[in-house]
């Protein structure tokens, strides 16, 4: 599941690469809402369960994240 880290690499394609006050949620390629439900479903297919649990508690984290520094709840 620490692999599924590997989603934040879309970072390295913004500019600027880091802008605290950024939320992630919706600005990355690989953060886009809509793909929160294929991330979601590889939870229930057996060789894909703990990299869509993975994804998903990153891109919950990500949410958690958005919430606390902007005010905005994703997810």
């Amino acid at each position: 599941m620490i692999g599924t880290m590997v989603v934040d690499l879309d970072h390295l394609l913004a500019d600027p690469i880091y802008d605290p006050g950024r939320c992630s949620i919706g600005f990355h390629p690989l953060h886009e809402p809509i793909l929160f439900a294929l991330y979601f479903g590889l939870c229930f297919h057996s060789k894909t369960r703990y990299i869509g649990l993975g994804l998903v508690v990153h891109m919950a984290l990500d949410s958690l994240d958005c919430q606390l520094t902007n005010g905005i709840w994703f997810v």
